[in-house]
């Protein structure tokens, strides 16, 4: 990397969400419980996935992965974010935004085609449920989860390609709390506003085309419920609907942002709290308040732990008490 570009300024600064030390420590606090509780759900997703056997369907093996990817998209730059409040020179050194963009890339274009994966799934067990053991084999998921991780990797690598090889010699102010392709781009020393707006409209076409595509495999599902019973229709009329608030929270900012950039907007920054914050957080509530069988699986999970823990810890027992009291 030093050999590409010699006159590269070694570090950028980030402007960050405010400069009013009164909102910073609200944000540090309400940002530092966001993101416990979020890795605490969707660690919660995965433990009781895992563990229960009845689970171990295509649906929640897709809704597992869909965890561990919101855990590693909510981690690649909030914890820095959550530091930085606390921080009188808000910076991060080349190499470090580089790899920021490069994990926001990764772990976006990954979840991309995951959701598409979970929507074709949902697709096969409502419309063709005949078949749906068939296609829906453990080859087929394991496939599927692969084929997500690898076009997430070939689409991040597409958006560094050129990147790396452009002269960062003067300003290096981002406007943000992470480094993003808009924002990092237009710090070039050279005139980059062509191929900027081809990169980044690129990742909103590609994110444009993929919700037109949810959208429409959702309304084929929905059509096909309306010929079903009332009970099957309610149970996959409700898993449907958690897959879409998912698919819409997740794609609405990232069109926005990258279907129109270089806008500098305000907004701007609070859509990209919304999609690498609130909607890791939001992922693991949707799909537990709305499904009964993981709801269900996570009451039984902290229950047992529950029973256990007082099995193991004798003076957790009425019989530990009385003897402590002896």
């Amino acid at each position: 990397m030093e050999r590409l570009n010699h006159s590269r300024v070694p570090e950028f600064v980030l402007l960050g969400l405010t400069d009013s030390p009164e909102l910073q420590i609200f944000f540090f606090v309400a940002f530092s419980i966001f993101y416990l509780m979020t890795m605490l759900g969707n660690c919660l997703i995965l433990f009781t996935v895992l563990s229960t056997s009845n689970l171990h369907s295509p649906m929640f093996f897709l809704l597992s992965n869909l965890s561990l990817i919101d855990i590693c998209l909510s981690s690649f730059a909030t914890p820095k974010m959550i530091m930085d409040f606390f921080a009188h020179h808000k910076t991060i050194s080349f190499e470090g935004c580089i790899s920021q963009i490069f994990l926001l890339h990764l772990f976006t274009g990954t979840e991309i085609v995951l959701l598409i994966s979970m929507s074709f799934d949902r697709y096969i067990a409502i419309c063709k449920p005949l078949y749906y053991s068939t296609i829906m084999s453990q080859k087929v998921c394991v496939g599927l989860v692969v084929t997500s991780w690898m076009v997430g990797f070939l689409h991040t690598m597409s958006q560094l390609v050129f990147i790396l090889y452009l002269p960062f010699c003067g300003p290096n102010v981002v406007d943000s709390f992470f480094c993003d392709l808009p924002l990092v781009i237009q710090l070039a020393c050279i005139d980059t506003y062509v191929l900027g707006i081809f990169m980044v409209s690129t990742s909103g076409v590609i994110a444009l085309i993929s919700f037109l595509l949810l959208l429409t495999s959702y309304i084929v599902v929905l059509v096909t419920i309306r010929g079903h019973s009332s009970i099957g229709s309610s149970k996959a009329l409700s898993t449907c609907t958690s897959h879409f608030i998912v698919v819409l929270m997740f794609f609405g900012p990232c069109i926005f942002i990258y279907m129109w950039p270089f806008t500098n907007f305000l907004l701007d920054k609070i859509l990209s709290v919304f999609y690498t914050i609130f909607t890791p957080f939001l992922n693991p509530l949707i799909y537990t308040l709305r499904n009964q069988e993981v709801r269900t699986a996570v009451k039984k999970k902290i229950s047992n732990q529950y029973f256990s823990f007082g099995k193991i810890n004798p003076h957790y027992t009425v019989k530990g008490l009385e003897r402590s009291r002896e």
